[in-house]
C-alpha cells in the first residue's frame, strides 16, 4: 500500500442506528441523555478526528441534533459539530441563524448537515402543506443552502460597530438586504446574527443517501453548495467513481472541485482491537485508491465503537503518516483544509 503525503480526514456519526435496525436495544435512553453526546464528542476530540455529525429525523423520537450540539460545544475545545437540519418545513432564515449561533458559541466550529422530509406523515406534523417528491425537496434544500449563505454574508465582516460615544451600533453600509426569490421561498435579510466566525459553517451534503428518487437532485445539491459531500459505496472503485462525477458536477457549476471535500461514508460493527486495527488497513487501501478524501464512520454502537477507534485505528493510521496528530487550527474550515469565503456583498461593495 502506498502512503500519501496528504492526512486523510476523518469524521464520526454519533447516534445509533434507527430503532428498527437495533432490535436488541430497544429501550436505549442515552438518546435523550446530552452528557452521553460529551462523552462522544470529546472522545472523537481526543482522537484528533475532523467533525462529529448527529442525525435528526421527524420520523421518530430523540433530541434536536442542532441543540443538542450546542449544549456539547462549550464542553468541547477543537471538534467539529455537524448536526442534520430538516429543511423541508423549515423556514432558511431559521436555519441561517441557528447554524450561525452554533458558530459562535463553538467559536467557529460548525456545520450542518442539510436533510430533508417526503412522507405524508411528516407533513402532517406541521399542517402546512403537503409533502413534495424527493427531487423537489432536494432543490428545495439547495435554495435554502444558497439562502443561508447570502444571510450569513449579509453582515460584513467589522460591521458591528458598538461605539458608545456616537451610540452607533452597526455600520449600515456593511449590513445588506439579500433580496432571494427562487422557487419556494423568498427572503428579503439581512440575517439577525453578525457574520459567523467561519464566515459560513461548513455545509455537508449526503451525495448518496436513502432519498430514492432524488440521485441526480442530491448531487446537484451537494456539487452545487456543499464543503463536505458523503458517499455511501460497498468498494472503493464505486465511492471514486462518484467522487469523480460530484468533482464535475462542482466545475460545471463554476467551483474549485478541489474544494469540494469528498467522504466515504461507510456502515462501521468493532468487537474487538484486532477489528480496530484491520480497520485502519481497509481505509488505508481505499484512501490509497482515491476512493475519497476520507470517512465519515458510521458505527453499530457509537459508545462502545468510537473508543476502539480512538485507541486502535487511530494510532495506526498516525503511525503510517495518513492521520495528522494534531489540529492545525481552531475552526472547522482549517481541520478541512478550507479557505474562509470571501463576502460577497463586500466584494460587490468594494468593486462599485
Amino acid at each position: 500500500m502506498s502512503v500519501s503525503p496528504r492526512p486523510l480526514h476523518l469524521s464520526v456519526a454519533l447516534e445509533h442506528p434507527r430503532p428498527a435496525a437495533r432490535a436488541d436495544r430497544p429501550d436505549r435512553t442515552d438518546r435523550y441523555d446530552a452528557a452521553h453526546f460529551v462523552r462522544l464528542a470529546r472522545l472523537a476530540e481526543r482522537g484528533v478526528l475532523d467533525f462529529v455529525t448527529l442525525g435528526d429525523s421527524l420520523t421518530r423520537p430523540g433530541l434536536d441534533a442542532l441543540a443538542v450540539l450546542a449544549r456539547v460545544a462549550p464542553a468541547t475545545e477543537r471538534i467539529g459539530l455537524v448536526p442534520a437540519v430538516t429543511t423541508t418545513h423549515t423556514e432558511p432564515f431559521h436555519v441561517s441563524t441557528a447554524v450561525s449561533t452554533l458558530d459562535w458559541v463553538s467559536r467557529g466550529r460548525a456545520g450542518w448537515q442539510a436533510a430533508v422530509s417526503t412522507t405524508e406523515a411528516e407533513a402532517a406534523l406541521f399542517g402546512r402543506r403537503a409533502a413534495e417528491p424527493p427531487a423537489a425537496a432536494w432543490r428545495e434544500a439547495g435554495e435554502a443552502a444558497d439562502v443561508a449563505a447570502r444571510l450569513w454574508d449579509s453582515w460584513e465582516d467589522g460591521a458591528e460597530i458598538r461605539d458608545r460615544a456616537t451610540g452607533r451600533f452597526v455600520d449600515r453600509d456593511r449590513l445588506h438586504y439579500v433580496d432571494f426569490a427562487g422557487t419556494h421561498f423568498s427572503v428579503r435579510g439581512p440575517s439577525t446574527v453578525p457574520r459567523p466566525p467561519q464566515g459560513h459553517p461548513v455545509t455537508v451534503v449526503d451525495a448518496t443517501g436513502e432519498t430514492a428518487g432524488a440521485e441526480r437532485a442530491v448531487r446537484e445539491v451537494a456539487a452545487a453548495y456543499a464543503d463536505v459531500a458523503l458517499v455511501r459505496a460497498a468498494d472503493p472503485q464505486s465511492a471514486g467513481a462518484v467522487r469523480a462525477e460530484l468533482r464535475e458536477l462542482a466545475r460545471a457549476h463554476g467551483r474549485d472541485p478541489g474544494q469540494l471535500v469528498v467522504l466515504a461514508s461507510l456502515p462501521v460493527e468493532l468487537h474487538c482491537s484486532g477489528d480496530a486495527v484491520g480497520l485502519a488497513e481497509l481505509l488505508g487501501d481505499w484512501y490509497a485508491d482515491g476512493a475519497a478524501d476520507g470517512f465519515h464512520l458510521r458505527f453499530a454502537d457509537p459508545g462502545r465503537d468510537l473508543a476502539l477507534l480512538v485507541d486502535g485505528t487511530v494510532p495506526v493510521l498516525q503511525h503510517r503518516c495518513l492521520l495528522r496528530r494534531f489540529y492545525p487550527g481552531a475552526t472547522l474550515r482549517e481541520h478541512l483544509g478550507l479557505p474562509r469565503p470571501a463576502n460577497r456583498y463586500a466584494l460587490a461593495r468594494e468593486a462599485s
